[in-house]
């Protein structure tokens, strides 16, 4: 459902979080090969990141991306800072006119879906994400 760059900008979020929790601040090379992700792109969606105020940074010797322990990041700002509202508005077949009152063929199905998306969005921090690859209950590559 999200973009290739939403995907690898979530998981990049999720592990400088996991990781600012013990004070550390990730390199692009760490966070990549982290979140099996190509270096270069990595560095592509750090930067918007980092622009946007969802992550920080912090540049020389001991520099790289962090997030403060106490953020209150949610999903939703990773998804909107990459790939905007359109997920969680736009058609599912891709049409542009595709609405209540002109429906594309899955129209009612497709907005129960893309509802209960953005509802897990809103309500989902990254520090509570992070906690569960701290622990070992959830993981970002096998």
């Amino acid at each position: 459902m999200f973009s290739r760059a939403c995907e690898y900008g979530i998981r990049s979020v999720l592990f400088i979080a996991k990781e600012s929790q013990n004070d550390k601040r990730p390199n692009i090379s760490e966070i990549a090969k982290a979140v099996d992700s190509p270096e270069p792109f990595t560095a592509k969606i750090c930067q918007q990141l980092a622009r946007d105020g969802i992550i920080l940074s912090k540049k020389g010797p001991s520099g790289g991306f962090y997030l403060e322990k106490d953020s209150p990041l949610l999903l939703i700002d990773i998804v909107r800072s990459i790939d905007g509202d359109s997920i969680f508005t736009g058609c599912c077949l891709g049409l542009s006119k595709c609405s209540a009152t002109h429906p594309c063929p899955v129209h009612d199905q497709y907005e129960a879906i893309r509802s209960g998306l953005k509802r897990m969005c809103q309500n989902t921090k990254v520090m509570d994400l992070a906690n569960n690859l701290e622990e070992g209950e959830t993981y970002l590559k096998l």
